[in-house]
């Protein structure tokens, strides 16, 4: 069984894998924890549509789904890599109590207040607790609030999900702990068959439809560059 550490703990691992850059950093008491800027994740629907429209508006489209693709993708990738990397070091992160902030033009932030976690001694042990933590406890809710305000495949939304939790591999010495792990979670619903690992990398099946987005193209797992 896990056993859960003392949140020092949790927070120093937070700290050490946050320097591989932005996309693994979750703050741990964030200052002004109380200011209504950080809200409970997802948050609401009029948040997450208010955060689309200024990504359309910096992507330069008018195509709201696109910039909500991306939105979501992103935001994946945060939620995915630094609690991946953090179990690669043999702690997962509790994302109980995960806030988020957000303002127009500004970065998003991930926050701990009460930094917790769990001790793991293998990959599968890893995953049984990140995959119902993250897609069921994040990522659907996040999904199903996102559909209220635009329209998204299913395999589109999930296509990204595992481009996301794949991508964090491109950064940092990712090491056999983060690649077993990111292999796992890749093999479990709803992420299985979203793509396959080549001589080249992750490629997913589908597309986050970046190449709509004026000057954009095709990234690099890409489904349509095959």
């Amino acid at each position: 069984m896990p056993v859960e550490v003392v949140p020092a703990e949790v927070a120093g691992v937070l700290r050490d894998v946050a320097r591989l850059g932005p996309y693994f950093e979750i703050v741990t008491a964030p200052a002004g924890a109380a200011d209504r800027a950080w809200r409970p994740f997802p948050g609401d629907a009029a948040r997450l549509r208010a955060l689309t429209g200024d990504y359309a508006e910096r992507l330069g489209t008018d195509e709201r789904r696109v910039a909500a693709s991306l939105v979501f993708q992103g935001l994946a990738s945060r939620l995915w890599s630094p609690v991946v990397a953090a179990a690669a070091l043999g702690i997962v992160p509790d994302l109980a109590g995960l806030r988020w902030r957000w303002a127009p033009g500004e970065p998003i932030a991930l926050g701990l207040a009460e930094p917790r976690g769990w001790r793991v001694e293998s990959t599968a042990q890893a995953a049984a607790l990140i995959h119902p933590m993250i897609v069921d406890g994040c990522l659907r809710p996040f999904r199903d609030m996102v559909l209220t305000f635009v329209k998204l495949a299913d395999g589109l939304v999930w296509g990204n999900a595992a481009s996301a939790l794949a991508g964090g591999l491109n950064v940092g010495p990712a090491g056999p702990a983060r690649v077993a792990l990111v292999r796992e979670l890749l093999g479990r619903e709803p992420l299985a068959g979203a793509g396959e690992f080549g001589s080249g990398g992750f490629v997913r099946n589908n597309c986050c439809l970046y190449y709509r987005v004026p000057g954009g193209g095709m990234c690099g797992d890409c489904g349509l560059a095959r």
